[in-house]
């Protein structure tokens, strides 16, 4: 049967909707002249002088920190996480609770961790913001990892343990293979997160040299100028990276999997 034409009409509407604003933003870019807003001819000029700007390679430098470091916390943590919930336990209550910092607004939860490192009497600094990342990333990766474990092959850990294999054995031999795909797509997605994250950092990292994010933000302040633009669209590039790259490990394990 032949689907109307007009069916298409609020597709392509809202695809225009979402992605434009990033086109322009992408093409403006490479503009020119110094205005943010009237495209004056192409030069790549922003993007030599995004090299040349102390404030930006430092705060390059400080969220790759943070974003590496809580990636790897938030990468075994919720891997440990998401077997505990689909293999120990079967607790809707528990999934919930495991998940909400998930779903729990930034700003919330930015509040929630400064009042629990002020009552814990913390200091504040890249420390803070590491792991209040990986507080948020660890239930993302727990997601994804747990989508995975719901096509696992639990054969394959059964007859591990019939035949003598320990508990940590078959983890490591037999669970931890056929989940490498998804921890891979979950630390590129929890990588993707900390990358650009700014509301929870704001307020968790004190006095300490400040992130990429609120680099960014400082510099807003005064004006949108075609090398925000020019750092906007290598941020774009790095997160959709990681998220195709995501998408094909994930594809990869499910058809490993059936086969």
């Amino acid at each position: 049967m032949r689907r109307p034409k007009l069916l298409h009409v609020p597709f392509w509407a809202t695809i225009v909707f979402l992605y434009l604003p990033i086109a322009v933003l992408v093409a403006m870019s490479f503009n020119a002249g110094e205005s943010a807003y009237t495209f004056e001819g192409f030069s790549l000029k922003w993007y030599g002088e995004l090299l040349a700007d102390e404030r930006v390679i430092s705060g390059l430098v400080n969220t790759l920190i943070v974003a590496v470091s809580s990636t790897a916390i938030a990468t075994v943590l919720g891997t440990l996480l998401a077997v505990g919930l689909a293999r120990y336990t079967r607790s809707k209550i528990l999934d919930a609770v495991a998940l909400m910092p998930a779903v729990l607004p930034d700003l919330v939860l930015g509040i929630g961790l400064l009042m629990l490192f002020i009552t814990l009497n913390q200091t504040l600094g890249h420390h803070s913001v590491i792991l209040a990342h990986a507080v948020f990333s660890t239930a993302f990766v727990a997601a994804v990892v747990r989508t995975r474990l719901t096509g696992a092959d639990t054969s394959l850990e059964e007859a591990s343990r019939d035949l003598g294999a320990g508990p940590v054995t078959t983890f490591v031999k037999v669970t931890l293979p056929q989940l490498t795909p998804g921890i891979i797509a979950g630390a590129l997605l929890a990588f993707t997160l900390s990358l650009d994250e700014f509301v929870i950092a704001f307020f968790t990292i004190g006095n300490a040299d400040p992130t990429l994010p609120i680099v960014i933000y400082s510099m807003i302040r005064f004006g949108v100028t075609p090398e925000i633009n020019a750092l906007a669209s290598i941020l774009l590039l790095v997160s959709f990276t990681a998220v195709i790259a995501g998408q094909r490990l994930t594809k990869i394990g499910e058809s490993r999997a059936q086969d």
